[in-house]
C-alpha cells in the first residue's frame, strides 16, 4: 500500500521505535522546576499551560504567522496549517520530553526540615507517576554541589529521595532515572556522587549502574584544570561510566568569569567558547551537551479576567519579545551542534516545540530530497569501487531528517518514502551505515 508524505503525522508513541531498536534518544530540551513544586501529574500541568499560551498567541493562523520564528523565507499557509496541527498533538502527547526535580536553584535557601519533607513528598510524587505511567522519558533529579558547606546536604537529599523512590515504588527503580550534579570543579566531586550511587544501589537491591549521572558545566574549571588541561573528559571518566549528558550553566559561568549582569547572556563569548570545548571534548563519547537555559520568561505582565484592548497587547508584545530571545538563543545554539536546551516555564516548553516543529516543517522536504539524492551518489560511487569522501554532510541531512521525526513533525513512514530507505536503515542512524546496505 503506498504511503503519502504527511509531514504532521504523529510520530510513534514514546518509547519510540528507534529507542526500541537500541538507537540513543536525544531529547530537545531539560524542564527544570524546583522540588516544592513539582507533582505526580507535572506534565499534564504544564502540557495546559503551555496549550493556554498557546492558544491566546495563535488564535488564528495569523497571531501564529506573527510569532518570532526566524524563518528564512515565510510559510504558506498550508505549511503552517501543518506546523499548527503538529505543535497541537505534541503538547497533547508529550509536552515534557526530559524533566529534572530541583534541590538547587530552583529550590532556592531552605531549612533541612523543608528539604527532608520535599524529598518525600517529590519522591512519593514519582513513583505514583511511574505507577500511573504518566512521567516523561526522562526524569531525574538536581541536588545541590558535593562540594563546601552543602555537601552533607546533598547527600542526605539523593539518599533520602533514592530510598523514598524505592519504598513508594515497591523496591523498584525508576528506569532512566538520573542525577545531576551542580557547579562540578574536580574528578573526585563527581566520583563521591558515583561511589554514593554505589552504596545506595546496593542496599536498595538495585542493579549497579542504575542510576545516570549528568555533569553541570558552569565553573572554569569545568572546562579547563589549573595547568589549562581540558577538564571534562577526566570529570566524566570520574562517573565511571555513568555519565549521560553535560549541561552549560551559563549564568554562573559567565558570573564566575567576571561579567556583569547587564551583559550575562547566552550569546556571550565565553557561552561559545565553553559550548566548543564541550562538543569538542565530547564528541564520539555518546556523551550529550546540553545548551543553557534563557532566563527571559515569557510572563504576561497583566493578570485577571478582565483585561482592557491595550493590557492584551501589552501582554502580547512582552511575551513575543521573551519568545524572540529564546529563538535568537535557540538558533545559535543549534548551529553549534547543541539541540537540546533548558525550559524553566511552560511558555518556553511550548515555543521550543514551536521552533523544532517549525523548522522540521518547513526544511524537511528538501533536506529529504537531497538526502535522498545523495544516498544514490554515494552507493553508485561505492558500487564501483570508488571512495565517497563527503559522508559527514550526509549524516548531517540524516541528523535533520530524524529530528524531524523525532519532534513528531514527521511520520517514520513519511520520512521512509521521501528519503528512500528501509525504516531499519534509517534507524540506524548512521549515513555509512545506510549507503553500505
Amino acid at each position: 500500500m503506498e504511503t503519502s508524505l504527511d509531514p504532521y503525522a504523529p510520530a510513534t508513541s514514546p518509547p519510540s521505535a528507534a529507542q526500541a531498536a537500541g538507537a540513543p534518544w536525544s531529547p530537545v530540551h531539560t524542564v527544570y522546576g524546583g522540588a516544592q513544586r513539582y507533582s505526580h501529574d507535572i506534565v499534564a500541568r504544564v502540557g495546559r499551560h503551555a496549550r493556554g499560551l498557546l492558544d491566546t498567541l495563535a488564535g488564528s493562523l495569523d497571531g501564529l504567522r506573527a510569532l518570532p520564528f526566524g524563518f528564512d523565507e515565510a510559510p504558506d499557509e498550508a505549511t503552517l496549517e501543518g506546523i499548527l496541527r503538529g505543535l497541537e498533538g505534541k503538547l497533547a502527547r508529550e509536552p515534557i520530553e526530559d524533566y529534572r526535580v530541583d534541590f538547587e536553584d530552583g529550590f532556592g535557601p531552605r531549612s533541612d526540615a523543608d528539604e527532608d519533607r520535599a524529598v518525600v513528598e517529590a519522591a512519593t510524587a514519582m513513583a505514583r507517576s511511574h505507577r500511573e505511567a504518566t512521567l516523561p522519558r526522562g526524569i531525574g533529579l538536581r541536588v545541590k554541589a558535593l562540594a563546601g558547606e552543602t555537601a552533607g546536604r546533598s547527600a542526605r537529599t539523593l539518599d533520602g529521595f533514592l530510598t523514598t523512590l524505592a519504598r513508594a515504588n515497591g523496591g523498584e527503580a525508576v528506569p532512566g532515572l538520573v542525577v545531576t550534579l551542580p557547579k562540578v570543579q574536580r574528578r573526585d566531586e563527581v566520583a563521591a556522587l558515583a561511589d554514593l550511587l554505589g552504596r545506595l544501589e546496593r542496599a536498595l537491591g538495585w542493579r549497579d549502574g542504575t542510576v545516570g549521572v549528568e555533569l553541570m558545566v558552569e565553573t572554569p574549571r569545568a572546562l579547563l584544570t589549573a595547568d589549562g588541561t581540558v577538564a571534562l573528559p577526566g570529570l566524566v571518566n570520574a562517573a565511571g561510566g555513568r555519565c549521560a549528558a553535560v549541561h552549560l550553566g551559563a549564568w554562573d559561568l559567565t558570573a564566575a568569569m567576571g561579567v556583569g549582569a547587564a551583559h550575562q547572556t547566552l550569546l556571550h563569548p565565553y557561552c561559545d567558547a565553553a559550548r566548543a570545548l564541550m562538543v569538542l571534548s565530547l564528541a564520539g563519547t555518546g556523551v550529550r551537551v546540553v545548551d543553557g537555559a534563557t532566563n527571559v520568561m515569557p510572563v504576561e505582565v497583566h493578570r485577571g479576567a478582565e483585561l482592557t484592548g491595550a493590557q492584551r497587547a501589552d501582554n502580547r508584545r512582552v511575551v513575543v519579545a521573551a519568545l524572540a530571545v529564546m529563538t535568537r538563543h535557540w538558533q545559535h545554539a543549534t548551529a553549534m551542534g547543541l539541540h537540546q536546551g533548558w525550559d524553566l516555564h511552560p511558555g518556553q516548553v511550548m515555543w521550543r516545540h514551536a521552533l523544532v516543529i517549525g523548522r522540521a516543517a518547513t526544511s524537511f522536504p528538501a533536506t529529504a530530497r537531497r538526502l535522498r539524492a545523495f544516498v544514490a551518489q554515494a552507493a553508485q560511487a561505492v558500487r564501483a569501487g570508488a571512495v565517497f569522501d563527503d559522508a559527514a554532510t550526509g549524516q548531517g541531512m540524516l541528523g535533520d531528517v530524524l529530528r524531524a521525526v523525532d519532534c513528531g513533525a514527521v511520520s517514520e513512514a513519511a520520512a521512509v518514502e521521501a528519503v528512500g530507505v528501509p525504516l531499519e536503515a534509517l534507524r540506524t542512524r548512521s549515513f555509512a551505515a545506510i549507503v553500505g546496505r
